[in-house]
């Protein structure tokens, strides 16, 4: 028997209903006897067996690889940068050319 979670729109009190499938929903607040609405919650799901694994029936593609790409590329532009500053004259010397 499935479990319903319902909220009152006045007083805005939780509560639970262990009901069946074909029970009608509850429309009464049991505190203040105002309307209530059933909540919706997602269902929790798991997954079993072989076939759900990120490696299994993929193409390589970004998202697939190990590591983080922001940081690699990141890490990249980082060193291309340093290589192509022009270095700064010794102390004491001018820059005339």
């Amino acid at each position: 028997m499935p479990l319903y979670e319902y909220q009152c729109q006045e007083c805005g009190l939780r509560f639970e209903r262990r009901q069946h499938f074909t029970d009608k929903p509850v429309t009464v607040c049991p505190e203040c006897e105002g309307p209530v609405v059933r909540l919706i919650h997602p269902a929790g799901i798991i997954f079993k067996g072989s076939g759900f694994y990120v490696t299994d029936n993929r193409s390589k593609s970004p998202t697939s690889v190990a590591g983080n790409r922001k940081t690699e590329e990141k890490s990249a532009e980082e060193k291309s940068t340093t290589k192509t500053e022009a270095p700064s004259p010794p102390a004491g010397e001018s820059s005339k050319a």
